[in-house]
């Protein structure tokens, strides 16, 4: 059942909500699936590739989460958002184009106000990144940006990889949504190596619908089998996210 629907601005999709059973659906003027919320547990991370777009804390302390930033380019549902700014307390910053995207993310997805410890910052997300109050300050950067047919990511360059790196701190992490029926794997992870370096990638095999979550670190490092899977028993443990099951599906890109 549609929920709301609004006209967003002139060049912008028009922005729906719909509710199936225990799941409402954000989309963007098609039928495809923009994000997700379990209307129960509205702070919870429903998509599995969206999950694991959570996987730079496999690399990071746990007692220093807290403390770090969190940035997300593209606000979607807000499932990210949502999840670094109430579960892992992190200062939390998102990058929306389409005001009404975060409209309809407040009223129908309980995306908290902005306060002290989140920002949602209302512009084209290849020039704010840019901005040099982001430089260096960004401890996890999650890049999921697709337009509303999602056939292929709209920023997929090595030059806007560049500047999603610039973004990082040393320790920092970037995790990109690799979907659609115009995309290529293979040419977005060269995008990536060309800004990264391809010791610095790290790949999850694709979901069942399709989704690939490639992670590319600031600082390439090759933690020890063992210390991953600590690692990963802490944050299940502490967030509940199936992070156990990532070590089977992810790995050095470079191996």
């Amino acid at each position: 059942m549609t929920r709301k629907k609004t006209t967003a601005a002139q060049e912008l999709p028009e922005v729906s909500v719909s509710d199936d059973g225990e799941v409402r659906y954000l989309h963007l003027g098609t039928p495809w699936i923009q994000g997700s919320m379990l209307v129960a547990e509205p702070f919870e991370i429903e998509l599995e590739y969206v999950q694991r777009m959570m996987a730079w804390l496999l690399f990071a302390d746990p007692a220093k989460v807290s403390k770090g930033h969190a940035m997300q380019l593209g606000l979607g549902s807000a499932a990210i958002t949502k999840f670094c700014y109430k579960k892992l307390r992190v200062c939390t910053t998102a990058i929306e184009l389409n005001p009404q995207v975060v409209a309809v993310c407040r009223q129908w997805f309980k995306l908290p106000q902005d306060g002290a410890k989140l920002r949602v910052v209302l512009a084209d997300a290849a020039q704010e990144i840019r901005n040099p109050m982001w430089l260096g300050t960004v401890d996890a950067l999650a890049v999921d940006l697709y337009d509303h047919e999602a056939a292929a990511p709209v920023l997929d360059s090595a030059d806007f990889y560049a500047d999603c790196r610039a973004l990082l701190t040393d320790t920092g992490c970037m995790t990109v949504n690799l979907f659609g029926r115009a995309s290529s794997y293979e040419r977005s992870l060269q995008s990536m190596a060309d800004a990264f370096g391809r010791d610095a990638l790290w790949a999850f095999k694709p979901t069942r619908e399709g989704n690939t979550v490639v992670l590319a670190q600031r600082t390439p490092a090759r933690p020890k089998r063992d210390e991953l899977a600590q690692r990963a028993e802490t944050i299940e443990d502490r967030w509940g996210l199936p992070a156990r099951k990532w070590l089977r599906v992810f790995k050095p890109v470079a191996a």
